[in-house]
Order: C-alpha cells, then sequence, then structure tokens
C-alpha cells in the first residue's frame, strides 16, 4: 500500500506535531506500507525541492509570492493553490493508493481537489481545529464571523472526506457532535516511543553549576511558550511556592510567542533570581535539561483547545520516570490518573498549582509509585505501535472500495 501524507511541517522542524508525524510514519512503514510527504508552504524555505530527514523523504512547497504573505484570506488561498500543484505533481509521479491530510484545514482542500481528479480516496486526521488555534494566537475570538467561518470549513472538508482520523476522544467527541457518523471517525491517540526515552538519570553536575541550581529545588517546563500552555499561573505561582520551599527555583526551557511576556512579568514580581529562561536547546541535549528537574509543571488554561486536544509533554514524562503536576482540563484527564500516574490541580487557579507542587515535592515516598505507573502505561498503553494499527482496516477498506 501506498500513502501520501500531506503535512503543514516536518522534520527537521522540531514541534510535537513534527514528532508526531515522524513517529506514525515510521510505524507505517513497520506494517510494510510505503509513504511518501508533501509538506505545505509554511515549512519554509527548503534546501531542495526533496529532502531525506532521518530515513525520510519529503517533497517541499515553495512558499506563496511575497505580496501575498501578510494578507489575510488572499494568503490562505495562495497557501492552497500552491499546495494543489505540488501535491497533485507528487502524486501523478508516485501514484499513492490514499491521499492522508493532516491538520490544519489548509491541506484538505487540496487534497480533496487532487484526489477527486485522480480518482484517490482521501482521509482527514485533525489534531486541532485551526479556529480554536486562532482564539490563542489571538487572531480571532470564539464565536466571531471569522471563528465561525473556519469551524464551517472544518466542517465541511469532516463531510467530503472518505474517513476522519483524530488525535483523542475529545475531539473525537466534537466531530460527532458536527453530524459525522461515529463509524467514520477513528481514533490514532497521542502516544510514545518508549525505546527512545531513557529513565531519568541523576543531574548532570556541571550544567548544574553553569545553570547556578546547587542546591536547589528545580521546577521546570521544557517546550514551546504559548500561551494555551499557561506559563504565566506557573510565573503567579512562584511567590507562593517560594513561601513553602525557600530554596526553589524554577527552569524554563525553549521559546515561543510568550517568552517576553513571561520575562516581563518575573521581573514585575522581582523575582529574577528564582527563574532561568535557557531558550532553545538542541533536541539531543534536552534529556540533561530534564535531569535538573524536580518536578514538572504543566499548568494549561482551561480553553476549548486544551479541553479537547492531548498534549505530548506528559507522555514523554512518564516515558522517562519523571515526576510532573499537570492542570485538569481535559486533555490532560485523557492521560493522566490523578495520584496513580500523575498530579491534576484545578487550572487557572496559581494557589492550586503552588499548593500542588508543594505538597508533590513533600511526598518524596510517592514518587516511585507515580513513577512506575507512569512508565507502565506508555509502555502498555500508549505506544505509536498500538496507534497506528488503528489505521489499519480504514486504510484497506478504502483502497479495496477504490480498486
Amino acid at each position: 500500500m501506498r500513502i501520501l501524507h500531506v503535512l503543514d511541517h516536518s522534520i527537521p522542524l522540531h514541534s510535537g506535531y513534527t514528532f508526531r508525524t515522524a513517529a506514525l510514519l515510521r510505524e507505517q512503514r513497520a506494517l510494510g506500507w510505503e509513504t511518501f510527504q508533501v509538506t505545505s508552504p509554511k515549512q519554509g524555505v527548503s534546501a531542495a525541492p526533496v529532502e531525506d530527514v532521518d530515513g525520510l523523504r519529503f517533497y517541499r512547497t515553495s512558499a506563496a509570492a511575497p505580496a501575498t504573505r501578510h494578507l489575510p484570506v488572499v494568503r490562505e488561498i495562495a497557501l492552497m493553490r500552491a499546495l494543489e500543484a505540488r501535491l497533485e505533481e507528487v502524486a501523478r509521479e508516485v501514484r499513492p493508493d490514499l491521499l492522508h491530510a493532516h491538520s490544519p484545514v489548509l491541506n484538505v482542500y487540496p487534497a480533496l481537489r487532487v484526489g477527486r481528479r485522480l480518482g484517490i480516496p482521501v482521509v482527514y486526521e485533525v489534531r486541532g481545529f485551526w479556529e480554536d488555534a486562532a482564539v490563542d494566537h489571538g487572531t480571532t475570538t470564539e464565536g466571531s464571523l471569522r471563528y465561525r467561518t473556519i469551524r464551517s470549513l472544518e466542517t465541511r472538508a469532516l463531510r467530503k472526506v472518505d474517513h476522519a482520523f483524530t488525535i483523542c476522544e475529545g475531539l473525537r467527541d466534537d466531530i460527532i457532535a458536527r453530524g459525522i457518523a461515529a463509524h467514520r471517525v477513528t481514533l490514532i491517540p497521542n502516544a510514545v516511543d518508549v525505546q527512545a526515552f531513557v529513565l531519568s538519570g541523576p543531574p548532570d553536575p556541571g550544567l548544574r553549576a553553569k545553570l547556578g541550581l546547587d542546591g536547589k529545588t528545580v521546577i521546570g517546563f521544557i517546550g514551546s511558550f504559548y500561551a494555551y500552555e499557561g506559563l504565566d499561573l506557573l510565573v503567579a505561582a512562584l511567590p507562593l511556592i517560594a513561601a513553602r520551599i525557600p530554596q526553589v527555583h524554577v527552569l524554563l526551557v525553549g521559546g515561543g510567542p510568550r517568552e517576553g511576556n513571561l520575562k516581563a512579568s518575573v521581573e514585575k514580581l522581582g523575582m529574577q533570581s528564582l527563574v532561568t529562561f535557557v531558550g532553545r536547546v538542541p533536541h539531543g541535549e534536552i534529556a540533561r535539561y530534564y535531569d535538573q528537574i524536580d518536578v514538572l509543571a504543566y499548568p494549561r488554561h482551561s480553553m476549548r483547545l486544551t479541553e479537547l486536544v492531548t498534549p505530548l509533554k506528559p507522555l514523554e514524562a512518564m516515558a522517562q520516570g519523571r515526576i510532573f503536576a499537570a492542570s485538569n482540563v481535559g486533555g490532560h484527564r485523557e492521560l493522566i490518573r490523578h495520584g496513580e500516574n500523575g498530579i491534576l490541580f484545578e487550572p487557572d487557579n496559581p494557589a492550586a498549582l503552588a499548593a500542588a507542587v508543594a505538597d508533590l515535592l513533600a511526598a518524596r515516598d510517592k514518587w516511585p509509585s507515580l513513577k512506575a505507573a507512569g512508565r507502565d502505561y506508555v509502555e502498555k498503553v500508549r505506544n505509536w505501535r498500538n496507534s497506528a494499527a488503528n489505521y489499519v482496516p480504514v486504510y484497506e477498506r478504502l483502497v479495496r472500495k477504490a480498486a
């Protein structure tokens, strides 16, 4: 079987999106399928029209003309037209049995047009709704005309594709509530490659000294600094945590749109000495920074995006035997059983976050059981082999039907 995937972006860029994609492609290949990958203009400038990265071949799409890049609607139309042209070119070359478009919705309309012209079935994998991401980015508000328009485009696409996949129960329920029959929506849950994660080890003393963490109890976050991640709540909770744990220090590794706001908030509180912004680090170095952290914090705000969508970070923490506290939003509840493989606290509440972290630090005797339960969960349930197996019956049915 030959599958042509249509992607927003891919490795070598680093994000939860690209890591999920690479993991699933490898599992599909392990099933004996051939996969081909086209990325949208949002990949950015590439060295060549075709790139091989970590054993995977990606066909790149040239960016839209400069004059269209900053004009709403015009920009999106230009992106879809460029992607459609590139996708048809690649499809005629590799002759796939199936077109598999992944979020956002800008990828599925080009796939539908090419699929209909060439007689190829089209499936759509929803990793999150574009309208909800726009709310988090501040480019629209929930219920606005733009929000409703994007939502209608998503729903229309879901009705037109031959089958829909999605990453979690929250999104599946939302898709079904839009009038899509339950048998036309299949879950491909977020997971981890357990073998790729080693259990946490002792902190590197040289790095610890360099970061100024000697003698400190470290609370940390490693990832992208988006508004929905709730790092502003962690900063707001820091005075409360410090009152109970004087030696506390916060380590923030990564970067993103909210970095400037977070630094300003730390300065306003006068707590610069208690927070270290490391910046982005090479992927191969991340484990060394994880090893510096006593408790990871995942304080996501409660909003449609976080209530519906499951993140990868808690699963990666479980795979590494890390201790973490996470806000009690729907996306976290699908993964975390409070007190068993992680700790949940009331969302949007700095005092609840502070109490959860402080209590967890005071109960180190419970850490071995939390670590063991988390590792067991990802080994037996949330692994990519289990997730990718859910593609098999759908793919085989659609290809038989199209033959």
